[in-house]
């Protein structure tokens, strides 16, 4: 996925190639999902894995996973190359997303609009793992930090959006204050913005990452007020091997940094600024999570000296390592995607350069994994409770 803010570096030395690449290199999908599905090799013929999982859904995926989740590969695997923030955005719970996408469909609103919300009737929880530095915001700031930073800032013209959140010291002033920066009118925002800018850049100790941060997306994004909201939120720095869960309603935005990303197969993302694309801040307003707090980062549990697994909630996926130094032999329970990040592997000797995946059939009840290589593995959750938060 060519998307601006991509890096020309990760994505092409992942795998293999020349760098920089002809022109930005932001996500590298591996999946069904029905906007890019991946195609794979098979008996000689090449074919896309949405048609192989259509032709035969419990032969791929497995009883379990179409009984509980339905006839298409639940999850989509993703190498995410961030050189420039991504939007303010937010995704919606599997109720918000199911009648967000009834109602658009009532109104004709066409699938390829760029004013639609909900291409699908699915929510869209996902997790991202670092392979190296990776820099996020995620999740609202606890509150005594976030009137601290205001406080070393100082700026007057943010006083009567601050206002709120200084009387309501939780979820209800986190609310009315994130709706007052969203909601002010257009003419005062440049002026809000600017000034706050000025007040990021005079010297002081005091949160020298936040205030940096407010000139970067500044130069990216002159004027828009999320420049400033995005100060409501937490700046989480990880280092390779530790990960973020992003539930329904958590408001955030990638930064910099490549990683592995898996989520719930699904396009559905509400955005609040920072961004070119469409942006319905009512509807954001609607889904957003004040009460949550910060992310947590999520380091892996070991299950046995190869593999450790990121534990989230989500039934949809599951995501692993896999440390491979000779050989390993896992067994499935549904369908899988491996994915190769350092070395190579072979996967019942069907080799995996670097950079490279396979898509493991249900059908496969195990496999053995050879080489020195490190291994991401996707499949599904289906242990995890329902629930759904996202």
């Amino acid at each position: 996925m060519p998307y601006p803010w991509g890096s020309r570096t990760a994505i092409a030395s992942l795998t293999g190639r020349p760098t920089p690449s002809a022109g930005p290199e932001a996500e590298l999908w591996m999946g069904a999902h029905p906007v890019a599905p991946s195609f794979v090799e098979r008996d000689g013929e090449r074919a896309s894995l949405e048609a192989i999982v259509e032709r035969a859904p419990e032969r791929e995926l497995g009883d379990a996973v179409v009984r509980e989740l339905g006839p298409r590969l639940p999850f989509l695997l993703k190498v995410l190359a961030a050189a420039e923030p991504l939007s303010l955005q937010a995704h919606p719970t599997l109720a918000q997303a199911r009648a967000g996408f009834a109602d658009e469909q009532a109104r004709g609103v066409p699938i390829s609009a760029p004013n639609r919300n909900y291409k699908d009737p699915s929510h869209k929880p996902e997790l991202l793992c670092a392979l190296g530095p990776f820099d996020a915001l995620s999740g609202f700031r606890r509150v005594d930090e976030t009137l601290r930073l205001f406080d070393v800032l100082a700026v007057p013209e943010l006083e009567a959006s601050i206002a709120p959140l200084r009387a309501s010291r939780d979820a209800s002033g986190l609310a009315a204050t994130f709706r007052a920066l969203m909601t002010m009118p257009a003419e005062r925002r440049a002026g809000v913005v600017d000034a706050t800018i000025r007040a990021a850049s005079r010297a002081s100790e005091a949160f020298p990452r936040e205030r940096a941060l407010v000139g970067r997306l500044a130069a990216l994004y002159p004027g828009d007020i999320g420049v400033v909201s995005a100060l409501l939120l937490e700046l989480v720095h990880l280092e390779a091997g530790e990960a973020i869960y992003l539930g329904a309603g958590n408001l955030h935005a990638y930064l910099e940094g490549t990683g592995v990303e898996i989520m719930a197969s699904s396009d559905n993302v509400l955005r609040g600024g920072l961004t070119k694309k469409h942006v319905d801040v009512p509807e954001l307003l609607r889904v957003l999570d004040f009460g949550g707090g910060p992310a947590t980062v999520l380091r892996p549990r070991a299950v046995d000296e190869h593999e450790a697994i990121y534990d989230t909630p989500a039934r949809e996926f599951r995501l692993s390592r896999i440390r491979v130094q000779g050989a390993v032999t896992r067994a499935t329970s549904g369908p899988e995607i491996l994915l190769v990040t350092e070395g190579a592997a072979r996967a019942n000797a069907v080799p995996i350069a670097q950079g490279g995946s396979v898509f493991v059939p249900a059908r496969t009840a195990a496999y053995e994994l050879e080489g020195d290589a490190t291994v991401f593995r996707a499949t599904t959750n289906l242990t995890a409770a329902p629930r759904d938060d996202g």
